[in-house]
């Protein structure tokens, strides 16, 4: 028995859903996302919740229960508060800012990375070592950040690079003579 699956998922308000075969659409003030469970679970919606139910206890089903009702959640969460992820830049001369709606970061190579934020995400500078990436979708919100990461990942040595805001990034000794 899956214990998140068994929770039903409220709706705020100013929030509707709307439930077509094996597809959720949940539309609130920041926007409308969907998504298509699989054929392993049931949704119902009733009195302003979703519910996620199995359709057997194979451990496919039981699986997917969890899983989907999770998904349920985050689409929720999506279209009324946004999802976000900070990053921090460290290291002399390592700095961010944005032209237009590209993000501009010199990150030591001999030329700028301009990055294109994709659609449904939106990228800022506030300052010259900080990022925020917003967005209704969480997995899309967390790839961009990830892809901003992978320019220049904190280094073990001195710690310069691109990482997620609170992350501590394991330090190594250098060479002793």
């Amino acid at each position: 028995m899956s214990r998140i699956g068994k929770k039903p998922v409220e709706l705020p308000s100013g929030v509707t859903a709307e439930i077509k075969g094996q597809t959720i659409s949940v539309k609130g003030p920041k926007g409308t996302r969907s998504f298509t469970a699989t054929d392993d679970v049931d949704l119902v919606l009733d009195n302003g919740a979703v519910t996620v139910k199995p359709r057997g206890m194979s451990k496919r089903a039981r699986q997917q229960w969890g899983m989907s009702r999770s998904m349920v959640a985050n689409l929720v969460t999506g279209v009324t508060e946004g999802f976000k992820r900070e990053l921090e830049i460290q290291g002399v001369g390592y700095r961010a800012s944005m032209q237009g709606k590209t993000l501009k970061l010199a990150l030591g190579y001999s030329h700028d990375v301009n990055f294109e934020a994709p659609e449904g995400v939106t990228v800022n500078a506030p300052k010259q070592t900080e990022i925020v990436v917003e967005g209704i979708d969480q997995q899309a919100v967390g790839q961009t950040a990830a892809n901003i990461r992978e320019w220049k990942k904190p280094e073990p040595y001195k710690g310069k690079g691109i990482r997620y805001k609170g992350e501590q990034v394991f330090r190594k000794e250098g060479k002793k003579k």
